[in-house]
């Protein structure tokens, strides 16, 4: 393509500029001061100062040249000097550097070594090295020194400068007489975008055909000159084929293509290749990795190649997506910014393998020392090898994860290195996810240059039995022994394949087929990984790179599918949420995280908490004023093809059934829903739709019975319909909430908010209160505000308890002994001891009035979720719903005549089976909201011997969740009082006791009742104890252990009015069974 450079603006060039970077003859030799006081090393391992020798064009207005940051990343190691005895070998690196308004551009080095001709350079440099000796031979060695075989009081040469050459220290030392003297020397390409082929390429050719020799064929000036003002970036979903030097000056130019991808159909652009990485570091490695870079780790990697450290640096990053790295970001961090590492922030930085050794102090060499190692993961990439910081959560759906990229690296032949299972740490559940080379392939091959022979099918059998998978074949007599390799573990399924084969070589023989002459790569034939051209390989890395990032995108996307749910919308404007953002709560984290499994709760709740995630959720809400994020984007157009289609593939990446919320496998309904447009055709979707809603509720409900019964379940006589041993409570009662949010969202005139059911039931308690306005309100049948302390408690409970006396405590099981028969006549089995404390409100807005109250949950999703767990845990959800949808002018006014709700006969089927989750105990409430601050009433009973005491009274309450109350002082004159703590969970102990002042502090204590006044979970505690001196045993405290007080109360839920059902909580088996159709 050729364009003039009126035509192509500055903005969108392939390459902004072209350096030269080196030794500048003109400043002679200067040692670089920024990577500190080097005179202890030979003069040719010693840095000096380079500097930028030419740069084209001079600068470009909206990529200002940085003269010192491009010469210190092109060459990172400083000026280095070299003779013949060395590697002269050219090597390539990138490298990025971040500007102040935290944009990014790339560059990309190509360091080579031209001889120096200039006499005064050799000639400093002979100075500096004949200082050096005379330093080595007065025995004033610095310390920290590389000592060759000479003694410390030696004054003569050095004995390790006496060795053959190339060996050694031989190869510090420099003989202007013998020697010749090389400098390293950069060109280097900056770029927007960053395509290292392309880059590589150029530069590596470029380098070739210098210095121009006489011919056809263009010059390097042209090459350059093409690059920089006449080739553009592609625009996204369009390619573009430019060229570049031939690999030899008698060759035609080189053409090459390169696209920009189009989101959000397509990933961002990444031309790093991921095969590198994962066959250098491994898969466990890699997702470890990972791990740590997501939650904002500090991460420092080692490598003896610079290129190595970007590629992984960036490459790590990249799969990151839709999120985005906002910390510290050097891959290739030079010897003058070694500081950076005593950051206490986050970052992720990369130190050559030299530099990570030692590092230049005022004393001498020393150990670099980095501010905290407690948070930093380590990663020598050379090794490879892996440290992580400490108390590292683990991955969610780590195991099938690596097991899923294994596959991807099997699919596309790529190795792995064979210390993964021994040096990166102890695998998940003691097994290795490394796939290694299937050993009956490699069997049939001997080590390269080997000669071949044929192995019979008994030969693969007894191999596999005798070896480890991943050990090398059987060697050939005149094949030396290899080194002890180390053990590793066997791979899973191995025993099971090999006993398969056995069975099959005995049914054979049973044949009288003899198949000793059988050649094993018959059987199994040998797959040999073709060797592919440069064009082909990266086609196929670029493959390889959409296949692997797919995968890790749907990691996410599984995991976050109902983000926006939980994301907090401000009400103001653009610019006043800026102002204030950083004091706003944008996230429900608690509700989120309610929904999620215990087990990856962990790891969840520091993610939710990093600022990448914080990012994400920034971003999401300057959406609502046009500012789009392209990753965002992308992450949004996979989640709504989740959605639509939950279980296809998505671009090769693997999908699995058991990641995809259960809500959305609606299974055949695509096909029974008709196309036309016809009122008998939308009747028949809307019929189709309500049977498979009530469908989805009666399996829901009964694998819930299932489960929470356990041992019950052979009783109730399900046989193997449904199985989900191992289903977290918390998982299905998420998926609950969800069914009825889908059954609620069926059928409205008018969607209002996220949550269609929190909207129907704030409209009914508004209607509810409006009705409630004029009739007097019972003070007793008030909870107080969750986040209120003090007298408001006292205020809530004083025509009913205040005045209270320690004798008459045991007077209220009048109020307690109700409801003893249930709706249906028959008598329930018998409770225990009725409870002196009035019961609780059993109405659908005192729960909800208790939600509203909880400071941990900030949407309207989060409400409706916490409603129904506490609902459910009260064994109130089906009376609750009822009463909610007994409100028909409501109801009528909200939903279109085909919605669910308004199916009379489903409405009762549904409703009918939500009533069987009675049966069993649910602590969904309890459990998932840890942190919240709720009210307890406290009920102190003493006997009737001694209820009197002067002493100051204390307790201390223990919970199931880890938390106590510090010692709670117990007001005087009464008996009972509420305070405010965070949850505890189920209540496990109570301690109580007095501080024996007064002149009658001993005191009789008969028992202790504890009730949450939220979930109305009731504890005794019995004691049956002095407290006080002088009795008993002296002690003026006791340690009391709970009882959970059942059949307190019996919810009192009306018959259904179309076909009468049991309400009482306690159900009998034969009844279970009816209820869910067995």
């Amino acid at each position: 393509m050729n364009m003039s450079v009126s035509d192509l603006s500055v903005g969108c060039r392939f390459a902004d500029y072209f350096a030269i970077c080196g030794l500048d003859f003109d400043s002679g030799l200067e040692p670089d001061r920024l990577c500190g006081d080097n005179l202890h090393i030979s003069p040719l391992d010693r840095s000096y100062k380079g500097k930028v020798l030419a740069h084209y064009p001079d600068n470009i207005h909206s990529n200002p040249f940085d003269e010192h940051a491009v010469c210190m990343l092109c060459l990172p190691a400083g000026l280095q000097f070299r003779t013949q005895k060395h590697s002269l070998e050219p090597k390539f690196h990138s490298f990025l550097v971040t500007r102040e308004n935290a944009s990014r551009y790339y560059g990309f080095s190509l360091i080579f070594h031209e001889e120096v001709r200039n006499r005064n350079i050799c000639s400093a440099m002979h100075t500096l090295q004949a200082m050096y000796i005379t330093e080595l031979s007065s025995g004033q060695t610095p310390p920290g020194h590389r000592r060759g075989s000479a003694k410390e009081t030696s004054r003569s040469l050095p004995r390790s400068f006496k060795l053959a050459p190339h060996t050694g220290a031989a190869l510090t030392y420099y003989d202007i007489t013998k020697d010749k003297l090389y400098v390293a020397k950069s060109i280097a390409l900056i770029c927007q975008y960053p395509y290292i082929r392309v880059a590589q390429l150029f530069l590596e050719n470029l380098f070739r055909s210098l210095p121009r020799q006489p011919g056809p064929g263009l010059s390097p000036e042209s090459y350059v000159y093409n690059l920089l003002y006449e080739v553009p970036v592609p625009l996204p979903g369009q390619a573009l084929r430019l060229y570049v030097p031939p690999s030899e000056p008698h060759l035609d130019p080189v053409p090459v293509v390169i696209r920009m991808p189009n989101p959000p159909e397509e990933l961002p652009l990444l031309d790093y290749p991921l095969r590198v990485m994962f066959s250098t570091l491994g898969v466990d490695c890699v997702v470890q990795l990972f791990t740590c870079v997501l939650l904002e780790h500090q991460v420092l990697l080692r490598s003896s190649d610079y290129n190595k450290l970007m590629l992984v640096a960036e490459c790590i990053v990249s799969l990151l997506l839709p999120f985005s790295w906002a910390h510290v970001y050097v891959p290739i961090l030079p010897a003058p910014l070694y500081h950076f590492l005593d950051a206490p922030v986050p970052f992720v930085m990369g130190l050559h393998a030299d530099s990570v050794a030692m590092s230049i102090g005022p004393n001498g060499p020393r150990n670099i020392a980095l501010g905290s190692e407690a948070a930093l993961c380590l990663v020598d990439i050379d090794k490879p090898d892996i440290q992580l910081p400490e108390e590292l959560p683990i991955l969610p759906h780590r195991t099938p994860f690596i097991e899923e990229l294994n596959h991807i690296l099997d699919k596309h032949q790529i190795q792995r290195p064979e210390t993964e299972p021994t040096k990166l740490g102890v695998p998940i559940n003691g097994t290795s996810y490394r796939h290694m080379n299937d050993g009956m392939s490699s069997s049939c091959t001997l080590p390269s240059g080997g000669l071949r022979r044929k192995h019979s099918f008994h030969d693969v059998l007894e191999w596999d039995e005798s070896r480890p998978l991943n050990a090398s074949p059987p060697a050939s007599p005149a094949s030396p022994a290899s080194p002890a390799a180390p053990a590793s573990p066997t791979r899973r399924g191995a025993p099971r394949r090999i006993d398969a084969l056995q069975r099959i070589v005995d049914i054979v023989k049973r044949t009288g087929v003899n198949i000793d002459d059988v050649d094993s790569e018959t059987v199994m034939p040998t797959t040999k990984k073709k060797i592919l051209n440069d064009e082909d390989q990266y086609n196929e890395d670029i493959r390889f790179n959409v296949t692997i990032r797919e995968t890790f995108l749907n990691r996410f996307v599984h995991m976050f599918l109902m983000y926006e749910n939980y994301v907090i919308m401000p009400d103001q404007d653009r610019d006043s949420w800026l102002s204030s953002r950083e004091s706003m709560v944008n996230f429900d984290k608690a509700s989120f995280l309610s929904d999620q499994p215990q087990r990856h709760r962990p790891f969840l709740s520091r993610f939710l908490e990093t600022q990448m995630f914080a990012t994400l959720i920034d971003n999401k809400i300057m959406g609502n004023w046009g500012e789009y994020d392209a990753n965002l984007q992308v992450f949004e157009h996979r989640i709504k093809i989740v959605r639509t289609n939950s279980l296809k593939r998505i671009k090769n990446a693997k999908w699995q059934v058991k990641d995809c919320p259960p809500e959305m496998l609606l299974g055949d309904i695509g096909r029974r829903l008709s196309t036309e447009v016809t009122p008998a055709a939308i009747a028949q979707n809307n019929r189709a739709f309500v049977e498979k809603l009530l469908k989805e509720c009666k399996s829901k409900t009964k694998r819930m019975l299932v489960e929470k019964m356990g041992t019950e379940e052979n009783d109730v006589s399900l046989g193997s319909e449904v199985s989900i041993t191992g289903v977290e409570e918390s998982t299905m009662i998420a998926s609950l909430c969800d069914l009825l949010e889908r059954l609620w969202s069926h059928g409205l005139q008018h969607k209002m908010g996220k949550s269609a059911l929190w909207m129907h039931l704030v409209n009914y308690q508004e209607l509810e209160q409006c009705s409630n306005s004029t009739k007097p309100i019972d003070p007793n049948n008030l909870t107080p505000d969750l986040s209120s302390v003090g007298a408001e408690v006292e205020a809530h409970q004083a025509s009913g308890s205040a005045n209270r006396s320690r004798d008459s405590s045991r007077g209220g099981s009048r109020d307690s002994s109700r409801d003893r028969l249930s709706n249906s006549g028959t008598l329930e089995r018998k409770a225990q001891a009725p409870v002196p404390l009035r019961p609780l409100p059993e109405s659908l807005t005192f729960d909800m009035r208790n939600v509203q109250a909880m400071t941990d949950i900030k949407t309207e999703i989060g409400y409706a979720r916490a409603w129904v767990r506490l609902s459910l845990e009260k064994k109130l959800l089906s009376k609750h719903l009822r009463e909610l949808l007994a409100d028909t002018t409501l109801l009528r006014s909200q939903y279109k005549r085909t919605a669910f709700l308004r199916c009379e006969e489903e409405r009762e089927q549904f409703l009918y089976h939500l009533l069987t989750l009675n049966a069993v105990d649910y602590y969904c409430f309890t459990n998932t909201y840890p942190t919240t601050k709720l009210p307890y009433r406290v009920l102190i009973v003493p006997s009737r011997k001694a209820s009197q005491t002067t002493a100051n009274c204390w307790l201390s309450i223990s919970g199931a969740n880890g938390e106590s109350t510090p010692k709670i002082p117990i007001p005087r004159n009464t008996n009972e009082f509420v305070f405010h703590h965070k949850n505890l969970g189920i209540l496990s102990t109570l301690r109580i006791g007095h501080d024996n002042s007064g002149l009658s502090p001993r005191w009789l204590l008969d028992q202790v009742y504890v009730r949450n006044e939220v979930t109305g979970h009731t504890y005794t505690f019995p004691c049956n104890r002095w407290l006080g001196t002088g009795v008993d045993d002296g002690s003026t405290e006791r340690l009391v252990v709970a009882a959970r007080v059942r059949g307190a109360r019996s919810p009192r839920s009306p018959a259904p009015a179309p076909a009468p059902s049991p309400t009482a909580t306690h159900l009998s088996t034969s009844t279970i069974q009816h209820m869910i159709g067995t």
